[in-house]
């Protein structure tokens, strides 16, 4: 296996959609294994260990599950199901577990489930450059800049001490892969249709002439062919836009606010987010350049989090 072949099968990971949802569990699973091969120089790990940090992940950064009990069990998809050509997974006794097996919690916790990257996976990991390159495909391909350092802190990557060593060591034609460009004026011309102030909560500051806290947003995300346009854009201070990329906000068909029912806050500022339930956004004046349903329709699916909160939410 070589560099690029592993690159190619993590760009081509097989994910089965639940409901018509996107589901990253497979790309969060690998991103946790590459922040523990970095630390510990090893991916060998029983379902047991993964369980509890894979589901969180799955949960902070995937579509919510109303459920408690299947919230905490979210990892057994991606631990079962993971491509055979990177996974090895294996019962107590060190038997080969195939994808076909039950993903389910508690058959992996009775068959004494653990697993590991193949041993060409892992030897690729440890050259110079590899961890970054393969996470950075990960993040680029199945999520959206903002959610990029939450991410990585749950996985316990620095990402940025990554790239910046692989640069280091890489060669010229070998360059690790950069994210998506946006066309160029895209985000100006964003914040030009929201007169420079923000579509949920109306902040418009500004350092002299310069707009500060302010950022162009997709609704569908780039990574996932949300198109540089403006019905695909929003103009949101850097507060609300993590917000919205979370699913914490969404919005509904009429372009109203809407607020996640897991959504929980103490102090006035935190209440403040709850307090934009069912305001409506602020649009630009011409009709053709404001959120396009298609687009609101895509993060109602895909990004927002509807449902009850989960059991123990205000701890995590």
């Amino acid at each position: 296996m070589t560099p690029d072949d592993l690159l190619t099968l993590l760009a081509s990971l097989r994910q089965a959609q639940v409901a018509g949802r996107r589901a990253p569990h497979k790309p969060l699973f690998l991103l946790w294994l590459v922040g523990r091969f970095v630390e510990r120089g090893s991916t060998a790990v029983s379902y047991v260990e993964a369980e509890e940090p894979v589901s969180r992940m799955i949960n902070d950064f995937g579509p919510a599950v109303s459920d408690p009990g299947r919230a905490r069990r979210r990892a057994a998809m991606p631990f079962v199901h993971l491509e055979r050509e990177l996974w090895e997974l294996r019962d107590a006794a060190g038997t080969p577990l195939g994808p076909r097996v039950p993903d389910r919690s508690g058959w992996l916790h009775e068959q004494g489930a653990h697993g590991r990257l193949r041993a060409e996976v892992e030897a690729l990991l440890a050259e110079p450059g590899m961890p970054a390159r393969a996470a950075r495909l990960l993040l680029d391909q199945h999520f959206t800049p903002a959610l990029e350092p939450a991410i990585c802190a749950a996985a316990g990557l620095d990402l940025t001490a990554l790239e910046e060593a692989a640069l280091r060591l890489v060669v010229e034609g070998d360059r690790p892969r950069r994210p998506p460009v946006r066309r160029a004026g895209f985000a100006e011309e964003v914040l030009r249709a929201y007169a420079y102030a923000c579509a949920m909560c109306g902040f418009d500051g500004a350092l002299g002439r310069d707009p500060v806290g302010l950022e162009a947003a997709h609704i569908r995300w780039h990574s996932q062919d949300g198109p540089d346009e403006l019905p695909n854009a929003l103009a949101l201070c850097s507060l609300h836009h993590t917000l919205f990329d979370l699913g914490v906000l969404g919005l509904t068909a009429r372009r109203r606010i809407r607020v996640s029912a897991l959504y929980v806050a103490r102090g006035r500022a935190g209440l403040a987010v709850a307090d934009l339930e069912g305001e409506p956004l602020t649009v630009p004046r011409r009709a053709d350049e404001a959120p396009a349903r298609r687009f609101v329709e895509w993060h109602d699916t895909q990004v927002f989090k509807r449902g009850r909160a989960l059991a123990g939410s205000a701890e995590r």
